[in-house]
């Protein structure tokens, strides 16, 4: 049994590059650009009017010019006509290229229009309302930096700069794995020593939110069948997770079996709660990694969260941000153990409170609807007071 700190820094150690591969645009929201995107034009690609109203030379209203002539309509999308003489105007929308001879816009707002003729009833500053060519971006610049994850915002830069297909980070190819003869489909109605799958459903859910769809697999508590299917998964497979069997019971063959299939294992058993059991190994031939957590939900969630979703973070090139908050309750840690509490977030004049959750031990699924994320609360004789600052790792998008 290893502390906490040790456990996760080997799992760090394992981290794996997957390569890369090319994706349609629609398809690489949430993906990682494995690409330096540069401008392919100026942005904005043209002096661009902000406000629908009327465009002038700004030298004729100096001169005291209050009153133009409308010479026609410019709309966004249209080739711009210069002014042919630069005491007129010309009305002009919202994203229109503004003619050369022009160089402010005037919003309708502050207008007033009779018979073609624009009268100014409020003073304009020279150069307003007009997007310069090149203010945000030149051609060539760096717009996007490669390992950054792709979200909306992205997808519309790389649809401007006429990216139908991105480079992005290949993810890796996951099988979730339950074990259990205890445990039956969702669709079941169980008997009364049985139970229906969970964890197999939370962690596709949780892959699902970094774009990844796992295969699934069931063992039964079979040794046989156990070493068959696995040797099948590790060949087909970059990444094995498994949930239960990797306790002291009669029937817990899965660290076993693994090292019979020639899986190095690298550290069993965590100095930490909830998750103490955790197998971590990887096969070499193969160069798969194996995640094996214990099948008690909360610390399935927990090492999901804690362990895998970093590792992966670090395997795909993006950096892991670390955050702490502030315990609003205080916490005993007497003890070896590294805790990993469950708690709730509330914003109080803009510091970030952890409150804990009420539950019921690491077997307590539904406590964990009620938990933003985890505090890790390392072994501490005194324990932790109302106030101290704390590691936390999240479970859910804070907003």
């Amino acid at each position: 049994m290893i502390p906490f700190p040790d456990a996760y820094q080997k799992v760090m150690a394992h981290i794996q590059n997957y390569g890369e591969e090319i994706v349609a645009l629609q398809d690489a929201i949430g993906r990682v650009l494995a690409e330096d995107i540069f401008a392919d034009r100026n942005f904005p690609p043209f002096n661009r009017a902000t406000k629908d109203g009327i465009a002038i030379n700004f030298e004729a209203y100096r001169e005291g010019q209050t009153a133009f002539k409308i010479e026609g309509v410019l709309a966004a999308g249209m080739p711009p006509t210069p002014l042919s003489n630069a005491a007129n105007c010309i009305e002009i929308m919202t994203g229109a290229m503004v003619p050369i001879n022009i160089d402010t816009v005037v919003m309708y707002e502050h207008l007033e229009i009779e018979n073609d003729i624009a009268t100014i009833v409020k003073p304009p500053q020279e150069g307003q309302d007009i997007h310069i060519e090149g203010s945000d971006q030149k051609k060539g610049d760096l717009i996007l930096s490669k390992s950054i994850k792709i979200t909306a915002a992205e997808i519309g830069i790389l649809a401007t700069v006429g990216r139908s297909e991105v480079l992005v980070k290949r993810l890796p190819k996951i099988t979730i794995i339950s074990t259990g003869n205890e445990l039956v489909d969702v669709t079941e109605t169980p008997l009364p020593h049985q139970i229906r799958k969970s964890n197999i459903y939370t962690l596709d859910a949780a892959l699902s939110e970094v774009r990844i769809q796992p295969q699934h697999m069931h063992l039964l508590d079979e040794r046989g069948v156990i070493k068959k299917k696995l040797e099948q998964a590790l060949l087909h497979n970059d990444v094995l997770l498994l949930s239960g069997g990797v306790s002291m019971g009669k029937y817990d063959y899965i660290p076993e079996v693994l090292e019979e299939l020639g899986v190095q294992k690298i550290f069993h058993k965590v100095l930490q709660r909830p998750g103490k059991p955790f197998w971590f190994g990887q096969q070499k031939e193969t160069q798969t990694v194996i995640f094996s957590f214990p099948g008690n939900p909360a610390s399935t969630f927990a090492n999901y969260h804690v362990y895998f979703k970093d590792w992966l973070k670090m395997s795909l090139g993006i950096p892991v941000s670390k955050f702490n908050v502030i315990l609003k309750d205080p916490i005993g840690t007497k003890g070896d153990l590294t805790l990993l509490i469950r708690v709730r977030l509330s914003l109080d004049n803009g510091t970030m409170l952890a409150s804990l959750v009420k539950e019921n031990g690491s077997g307590d699924l539904t406590s964990l609807s009620l938990t933003d994320g985890f505090v890790i609360l390392s072994p501490k004789e005194s324990g932790y007071n109302k106030g101290d600052l704390v590691p936390f790792v999240p479970t859910r998008n804070i907003i």
